[in-house]
């Protein structure tokens, strides 16, 4: 409503300015790379795998603690929509102060991208109760660094691609 009002005193301020001056109003939203499922995929899994390198890189951090036991992600996967409002997801709700939403009582750390760490234990545990081997948190976070920049080239490549498809017909890239 408030873009309508504006979009009417500016009319009024053109007409006034000058009789043949025309107004055009555009009042569309206009399309992110968000609204392309690609892109949207993309930005996904590379917020994955930055969160599950930070997560990694905690396992690293505490491989001298004791008793301290490795997290890691579940596997990234695409949800597929059938809607416009399929991306939304479903939540419990509390009725009543006394109930407990999320299982275990949220015992397990929840990231700021949405991504819940799980529990893995690695193959060795020391007798002080550390169950971090560094040789398989260091092939994880190599595997999470190659998928990392194989989606930044996708990404790359896709948008270049883009770019080609709209540039006008003739000219030079």
């Amino acid at each position: 409503m408030r873009a309508l009002s504006r979009a009417r005193v500016l009319y009024v301020w053109a007409k006034g300015l000058n009789g043949r001056l025309t107004l055009f109003v555009h009042l569309s939203q206009t399309m992110t790379l968000d609204d392309i499922p690609l892109f949207a995929a993309l930005k996904g899994r590379l917020g994955y795998l930055s969160e599950r390198q930070r997560v990694i890189s905690e396992n690293v951090a505490n491989s001298d603690t004791p008793g301290y036991r490795p997290h890691d992600l579940k596997p990234f996967t695409i949800k597929a929509s059938s809607g416009p409002d399929a991306g939304g997801s479903i939540a419990l709700a509390a009725t009543s102060a006394g109930q407990m939403i999320g299982g275990a009582g949220g015992s397990q750390p929840q990231s700021s991208a949405g991504y819940t760490p799980t529990v893995t234990p690695d193959s060795e545990t020391r007798l002080d109760g550390n169950q971090v081997v560094l040789e398989e948190e260091m092939m994880k976070l190599t595997d999470a660094r190659m998928s990392y920049d194989a989606a930044i080239g996708f990404y790359q490549k896709s948008l270049s691609m883009i770019q080609l498809a709209i540039r006008a017909p003739g000219k030079p890239v």
